[in-house]
């Protein structure tokens, strides 16, 4: 009876822990230093917030670290402060999923030049890029990978609709994938 009982209770904790160990992520790109008080209530509740470039400027970036923890890359637009502290690529591991982010990436098919040797070689399961404002959720069947790019949060650009993406990973597996529009450009 013991046994029962302790097995029992052993599955609760495991349970317990794999619902803790689950990230969930708020991912956004093309900001242009446009804040919109809109990302606070998005991504408050999010383990890590990630910017796949064209930050714009220093205080979008320390608004967003304000929320939670940052992960982001510099894009084509970020000056000299950003670039500082930004790299141009990110590949880590999280919840057991190898990720890739860079600003100017391309899309499954149809990849960015400096990217290309290295995501043929070593892909990540994940790989996350911005620089185009078109929101796309697209697997690489070829490669085996998972590619988001967010779409534009901010208001520069050619883009109709602002979007952010959010999602989960847990244990090596996404899940709750949510796109968010935050509306059309003024």
């Amino acid at each position: 009876m013991n046994v029962q009982y302790s097995h029992i209770i052993k599955d609760c904790v495991c349970l317990y822990q794999t619902v803790t160990d689950m990230k969930k992520i708020g991912l956004l790109s093309d900001t242009h230093a446009y804040w919109d008080d809109r990302y606070i209530k998005y991504f408050s509740e999010c383990d890590e917030i990630w910017h796949a470039g064209d930050i714009g400027s220093m205080d979008v970036l320390k608004k967003l670290e304000a929320i939670k923890p940052v992960r982001a890359v510099y894009g084509n637009i970020d000056g000299h402060e950003i670039r500082i502290i930004c790299p141009k690529h990110q590949r880590f591991t999280i919840e057991g999923v190898d990720v890739w982010m860079t600003h100017i990436g391309g899309y499954p098919g149809k990849y960015a030049t400096d990217v290309i040797p290295e995501i043929y070689r070593k892909p990540p399961k994940l790989f996350i890029s911005g620089h185009s404002h078109i929101l796309k959720v697209l697997y690489d069947k070829t490669l085996g990978l998972l590619h988001i790019n967010p779409g534009a949060a901010g208001q520069y650009g050619f883009h109709k609709k602002r979007t952010l993406v959010r999602f989960c990973i847990d244990n090596g597996e996404f899940e709750n994938l949510e796109i968010v529009e935050l509306g059309d450009k003024f």
